[in-house]
């Protein structure tokens, strides 16, 4: 997704999203995926200490870039961090559009209309982009009552 958009955030290091959305995820690699509304603080502390271990263990140069990236996104200052976040959240959203309505959970319903509208709102192209991926989520909860 974030390679899609390199005309829409023209003054914005594409590539540094695109590492970003690369390792976002490393540390589900030792612990596999848990679902956000799953995971406790103690998940993401096993996730955050095994991950650290492994990125100890890379080459000085890339163990300090990852660091240097993990900060970047955390603290959610630069357009980059706010582009990989917003990629991050509606990514979930979409891919959940996309399963079947009958695997979703009581509470998934509400989350998908509310979900991720205060992380694009930095940008006009991604607020949009979250109104559509919301029309989508009420068309198949229409369809799926008729």
């Amino acid at each position: 997704m974030a390679m899609l958009l390199r005309r829409e955030f023209p003054d914005a290091d594409i590539d540094r999203v695109v590492d970003m959305c690369l390792i976002h995820d490393l540390g589900e690699c030792f612990t596999g995926d848990i679902p956000t509304f799953e995971k406790t603080d103690s998940d993401r502390s096993v996730e955050d200490g095994l991950l650290d271990q492994w990125i100890t263990s890379l080459p000085e140069e890339i163990s300090t870039y990852f660091r240097e990236l993990y900060a970047e996104m955390d603290a959610q200052k630069t357009t980059e961090s706010k582009i990989y976040k917003a990629l991050d959240k509606l990514e979930a959203l979409i891919q959940h559009n996309e399963s079947p309505i009958s695997t979703w959970s009581e509470n998934e319903y509400e989350l998908n209309k509310t979900y991720a509208f205060n992380t694009v709102e930095f940008s006009e192209w991604l607020t949009k982009l979250r109104q559509e991926i919301l029309k989508d989520t009420l068309d198949k909860i229409e369809e799926a009552s008729q």
